[in-house]
């Protein structure tokens, strides 16, 4: 069993909370509680997808990012983007500009994650031939599913598809590139420019590995600011002598919803956004839904194009980039991804990724027999409470609050009926319910004049 903690992007500044439970109320896995007037997270439930971070109304969710200036630590400075980030610059804005305007902030190479597509497509289809039996087969694309997956559907993650996304891919090619120019490891610093917090995460502390080939993050609403600005002002030395390579269509297509599924074979679904996800799941492992050979899951609405970490209208993004896909489709320039292709043995030698552990958060304990032991409390704790699931104990249901209390993280008189049933057999008085509910919502939300 994999034991080391998950690395989470995101961040809550306590100073900032208040304690709306917003946060608590959207979060797939449950993740999070409401204690003195302040959110908290529980990180073996967490799995970065960000939906707290865009629901929170007073910005006290953040996203770690590395520091910019992490990248001078290199002599040789490559940035990975994704096919997404030039979808956030409206049409006029050409692919070599963004490229000049990196450079002009300081890498030395600028490289589109995608270009590894090709060599993955081909290693899924072996890779569906040779694992027939292990339906339904999931894309390994999205580490915020990954995660999910290890921690609500355990039972799952013997169909994920082991093999390296897109971004790795590219990394383990640039990286080897230019280390067979000569030049020491240690030199080369490859930079991701993320759409979202789950691939912060994933590169921190991989899943079924353990180093990442990339050696830092840049969150792309940090880096799209800084190169549409100075594209707009026209602050930057064009024509820079830059290395381009043109993405195949599928490519291009490859990290928005669908962008999966019509290179695989038999029935194939695309499920985008992850509740939607989580729906899905449950009706595969209830049996409700079979015969499906390949799910392509992502956690975002429209896929990366509704990343967290996007500043833009997900659906122009989708537009531009079918755009940008057909135009190559008709123009037809040759290879597109050559290069990589020439690093084809290499590629194909580290392409899988290594076994993924489940990481339940149903467990309640390691010991199976104290386990069962407490599954019978929360199913005795669950006759006693409403089921009303209005979360004024602080936690974002009831079935929540019965597994807090059989964990010794909460008891059973902070739900606020319990309290009231409580006070008018004269357990509890008045003033011990109104201590109890300060505990969870803090002095302030307690103490507002009427």
């Amino acid at each position: 069993m994999e034991n080391k903690a998950f690395h989470h992007a995101l961040k809550i500044q306590k100073e900032q909370c208040i304690g709306c439970s917003h946060c608590m109320n959207i979060c797939p896995t449950e993740a999070i509680r409401v204690r003195n007037g302040k959110a908290e997270l529980f990180e073996n439930r967490c799995i970065d997808c960000g939906e707290c971070f865009r629901v929170c109304p007073v910005n006290a969710i953040i996203i770690e990012q590395d520091d910019f200036n992490k990248i001078f630590q290199y002599k040789h400075r490559i940035a990975l983007l994704p096919a997404v980030f030039s979808g956030q610059f409206p049409e006029e804005v050409k692919t070599s500009q963004i490229y000049d305007v990196l450079i002009d902030l300081g890498f030395t190479n600028v490289y589109e994650v995608e270009h590894g597509v090709d060599l993955l497509k081909e290693s899924m289809q072996k890779f569906a031939e040779n694992n027939k039996e292990s339906k339904p087969l999931i894309s390994s694309f999205c580490p915020a599913v990954i995660r999910l997956i290890q921690v609500k559907f355990p039972a799952m993650v013997e169909n994920i598809i082991s093999l390296h996304p897109p971004l790795d891919i590219a990394a383990l090619y640039y990286k080897k590139k230019i280390m067979d120019k000569g030049v020491d490891e240690s030199d080369i610093g490859i930079f991701y420019v993320t759409p979202c917090a789950a691939k912060i995460a994933a590169i921190k502390s991989p899943v079924g590995n353990e180093n990442s080939p990339i050696n830092g993050v840049i969150n792309m609403d940090f880096i799209f600011n800084k190169v549409y600005t100075n594209i707009r002002r026209g602050n930057f030395q064009a024509g820079q002598n830059v290395e381009k390579e043109q993405l195949s269509p599928e490519g291009v297509l490859w990290s928005l919803t669908n962008g999966e599924i019509d290179n695989m074979e038999g029935r194939c679904l695309a499920i985008d956004g992850v509740h939607n996800v989580i729906d899905f799941l449950e009706k595969i492992e209830n049996e409700e839904i079979k015969d499906v050979d390949f799910l392509e899951l992502r956690a975002c609405d429209e896929s990366c194009a509704g990343g967290v970490l996007t500043t833009k209208n997900r659906f122009l993004t989708v537009e531009r980039l079918k755009k940008r896909a057909s135009q190559y489709k008709k123009n037809k320039k040759g290879n597109p991804q050559k290069q990589i292709l020439n690093y084809y043995p290499f590629l194909k030698e580290n392409i899988c990724i290594g076994k993924v552990h489940p990481r339940s958060m149903m467990k309640l304990d390691e010991n199976m027999a104290e386990a069962m032991k407490k599954m019978r409390r929360v199913k005795e704790i669950m006759k006693c409470l409403p089921g009303v699931d209005c979360g004024a104990c602080g936690a974002p249901n009831c079935q929540a609050l019965a597994e807090d209390i059989v964990q010794e993280r909460a008891v059973i008189n902070h739900c606020i009926f319990i309290q009231k049933i409580f006070e008018k057999k004269g357990i509890l008085e008045w003033e011990q319910s109104y201590e109890i509910m300060k505990e969870i919502w803090g002095d302030d939300k307690l103490n507002r004049k009427c």
